[in-house]
This record gives structure tokens, C-alpha cells and sequence, in this order.
């Protein structure tokens, strides 16, 4: 019998030092002071910070083959960005554009996109709910109209997607459209009928949209199968992705209370000594060790196009959902008063937690998923026979 080969799911030479310069990029220009007063602006996103480490750095190509400009890496490395942007809470639509609206560019057959996203110069976003999950395809709110004069080899677009993740710094659009047959349509953000309105979002470091279109212009990038396999391989390759962001998140939430704890004193010791704490901080420990287990084998086998890639990717989603919103959960308690306060980080972290948790389909909805795709019966079949 043949022993079956395991992805590799240590972090490779290449792997760190990319972690090393983006890391060292964001704990110099994205310290979570300027994060938490960006959120009370108008501007959440930072548009300087994606630009130096989308065209500098070269995240915004990493998923981009080379013979389009890009770097040709894989979602190992994709995912130690996720885990970095995740950790410092940064509003940049890395996951959006860099991993989201690639995917679904590289699955529909490759566009003249793909080299202009490569060096930073356009962003893009995938104009569906952010809550939308992997699986049945989403349903279009979005029409394919009449032509009208002047229109030449263009089509109409009209409709509106609630709730969109990266859209409000995107320059180009992908709009999954209904008509006949179903597409993948582009479009320019600020193009008339055209409309992108922010909306007050649970975590502001990755603000929602509400995208609008009447009549826009649009390109058909893919139509009918093509098109349904572009927008299936974008939500998986975004739930994967997402899950090493939680994981960035969780993380760092376990590290702020662990050095909390033992720098905070009261009756004359550390309150880290306490064994009533150490326990809870060991239980964040495991949870964190396990979802970097699983984040690591849903990146890796992504990156192999592995036959169980929808089991790990359910696995993952789940597990790094659980993990952040625990990890944060448990920072801004065991932080104390302090925890409580806008002026620290920790309700940064809980919110980035808790709607990432609800991105690309929640926890719950992932292992319902992983449930049928493990041919597993249902909860109460044991009661029924």
C-alpha cells in the first residue's frame, strides 16, 4: 500500500522573509494608533499603505503568473500576508484585490487586468455580499441590460450588491451578472451609473459598500460555466485566505495578553501567575495552535489544487473563525478595565474577528459544509434509527 503524500505545512525559507518585510512595513507605517484614527475619517482605507506594499513589496502580484507581470507564487505565500495584515488589523484590500478578484481573473482564462493589478497600479474587488460562502453559487442581483447607441462590444449593467468587501478602493469592478448566458463582467468604478456608497460597517478597517449599477458600462470577461467556475474559485480561494487573516488575528490578540499578564501586577505579584488565568490563556493557546494547523493545510492545499482542498478550506474557515473571535474575546477581558477602552486596541481585534468570522460564510456554515463533503450523516440520523 502506498503512503500518502502530506502538503508541507512548516513556513519555508521564502515564506519568513516575505513575513519579515511585510511585518517590518506595517509595524513602521500601519501601528494600530493610525489604524484606530483612520476609522473616524472619511478615508478608512489607507491608500498610501496598499501602495507601498501592493507595488514595493509586491503583494498585490503574488497570485499573478509571471508572464502577467506578477510574481508567480503561490497562496502559501499568499496566506503569511493574510496572517500579517491580519495581525496589525490593516485596511488595505489585500484579500479583496490581491487574492479575491485574482482568483476569479486566473480561474476565467486570464485578463489584460491581471497585468495592471500586478504592479498596483488598479485595484479590484469582486462585487458580491462579503457574507457569501463557497458552494452554491451566489444569486445575481445584478441584470445584463439592452445595448445602447454608441455601444460597441459592451454590455449594461444593472442592479446592486449589498455589503461588498474592498470595493470602496477598487478601480476596476467584477460583477457577476445574470442574463443570457450567466457572466463575469468588468467595470470601471467611476464610470457614470456607477455607484459605490460606503456603509457603517462592524469593523470600519475593512469598511462594507453597497455597489450600484444603472445601466454602467461593462466588458464580458467570461460567460457560462467559465464564468460560475471564476466566481467559485474566488469565494474559495477568499474563505481560505480569510482563514490565515483570523489567524493574524488571533495571534496577535494571544500575544497582547500574554505579555499583559505578566507585566501587570496586583496584591504583589503578576497577574499572569494566577492559575485561573494561565488556564484561560492555555485554552487560547491550543484553539490558536490548532487553527494555524488547519490555516496552514487549507494554503497548502490550494496552492497543490489537492483533491481535499474544499474539506480543508471548510476546516479552516471554521476553526480560524472560532479561534479570533475567542483570542479576541479573551484579550479584551483579560486586559482588565483597559480592554474595554476605545483608546486600546483590543475592540479593533474583536471586530476584525468577529466579521471576518462572518465572511465567506460563518463557522457554522462552514462545518455544515464540511459535513456533507465528508459524507457525514446528519445529527439526528442516530435518534431517527
Amino acid at each position: 500500500m502506498n503512503a500518502v503524500a502530506l502538503p508541507d505545512m512548516l513556513y519555508g525559507e521564502s515564506e519568513n522573509e516575505l513575513r519579515g518585510a511585510v511585518r517590518a512595513l506595517l509595524d513602521d507605517r500601519g501601528r494600530w494608533p493610525d489604524v484606530l484614527a483612520r476609522t473616524e475619517t472619511r478615508q478608512t482605507y489607507d491608500s498610501e499603505l496598499w501602495r507601498v506594499l501592493a507595488a514595493d513589496i509586491g503583494c498585490a502580484g503574488l497570485l499573478i503568473p509571471e508572464s502577467s507581470g506578477g510574481a508567480g507564487a503561490s497562496y502559501r505565500e499568499a496566506a503569511v500576508v493574510a496572517e500579517e495584515t491580519g495581525r496589525a488589523v490593516a485596511p488595505v484590500p489585500f484579500l479583496g484585490s490581491a487574492v479575491v478578484a485574482t482568483a476569479a481573473l486566473r480561474a476565467a482564462g486570464g485578463d489584460e487586468l491581471l497585468a495592471k493589478m500586478a504592479d498596483g497600479t488598479v485595484t479590484a474587488a469582486l462585487v458580491v455580499p462579503f457574507r457569501n460562502s463557497p458552494g452554491a453559487r451566489p444569486e445575481p442581483t445584478v441584470r445584463v441590460g439592452g445595448h445602447q447607441p454608441g455601444d460597441s462590444g459592451s454590455h449594461r449593467l444593472t442592479g446592486t450588491a449589498t455589503g461588498v468587501a474592498d470595493a470602496l478602493p477598487a478601480d476596476a469592478l467584477l460583477v457577476p451578472a445574470d442574463g443570457v448566458p450567466y457572466g463575469l463582467y468588468a467595470v470601471r468604478a467611476g464610470d457614470p451609473g456607477v455607484s459605490v456608497t460606503p456603509v457603517v460597517s462592524l469593523d470600519m478597517t475593512r469598511q462594507l459598500a453597497d455597489v450600484s449599477m444603472d445601466g454602467a458600462a461593462a466588458r464580458r470577461i467570461a460567460a457560462g460555466e467559465t464564468a460560475e467556475r471564476a466566481v467559485a474559485a474566488a469565494l474559495s480561494a477568499g474563505a481560505a485566505i480569510l482563514a490565515s487573516e483570523l489567524l493574524g488575528v488571533a495571534e496577535r490578540c494571544l500575544d497582547m495578553t500574554v505579555t499583559y499578564l505578566k507585566e501587570r501586577r496586583q496584591f504583589g505579584r503578576q497577574v499572569g501567575s494566577f492559575q485561573a488565568l494561565k488556564h484561560r490563556v492555555a485554552d487560547v493557546w491550543v484553539t490558536v495552535t490548532q487553527a494555524r494547523a488547519a490555516a496552514r493545510y487549507a494554503a497548502a492545499c490550494l496552492a497543490d489544487g489537492d483533491p481535499d482542498t474544499d474539506v480543508a478550506i471548510a476546516l479552516a474557515k471554521a476553526a480560524c473563525s472560532d479561534a479570533a473571535v475567542k483570542a479576541a474575546q479573551e484579550c479584551v477581558q483579560l486586559h482588565g478595565g483597559i480592554g474595554f477602552t476605545w483608546e486600546h486596541p483590543a475592540h479593533l481585534y474583536l471586530k476584525r474577528a468577529k466579521s471576518g468570522s462572518i465572511g465567506f460564510g460563518t463557522a457554522d456554515r462552514h462545518r455544515q459544509s464540511l459535513a456533507g463533503l465528508a459524507d457525514l450523516p446528519p445529527a439526528d440520523a442516530g435518534a431517527q434509527a
